[in-house]
């Protein structure tokens, strides 16, 4: 048990550190290039398919659908309704496969 709430203790403080480390290191400076601000906006696409596009060729046809709907929908709406979708197409394409 001990150990647990260590791990979990340095776990927060290496989470937090991390983040204040950015914002001290972008802070240092005055405002930064456009170029930099468009990379760092696209960070978080990157991670996502970085994390989606392994499961879109490990797993089945219905989670590649699902994924692809989602990605559909995101195109033209809200994040939370891309979500949606993509959980519904898979729900049902699960339902009705298995």
């Amino acid at each position: 048990m001990h150990d647990t709430v260590l791990i979990i203790l340095a776990c927060a403080a290496v989470t937090y550190l991390t983040r204040i480390g950015g914002h001290l290191v972008l802070s240092r400076f005055g405002e930064i290039h456009y170029r930099a601000k468009a990379a760092l906006a696209s960070v978080p696409t990157a991670v996502l398919t970085a994390l989606v596009a392994p499961y879109v060729f490990t797993n089945g046809s219905p989670e590649a659908l699902a994924i692809l709907v989602a990605g559909l929908v995101a195109l033209r709406a809200s994040l939370m309704m891309s979500v949606a979708a993509g959980m519904l197409v898979l729900v049902a394409l699960r339902a009705l496969l298995i």
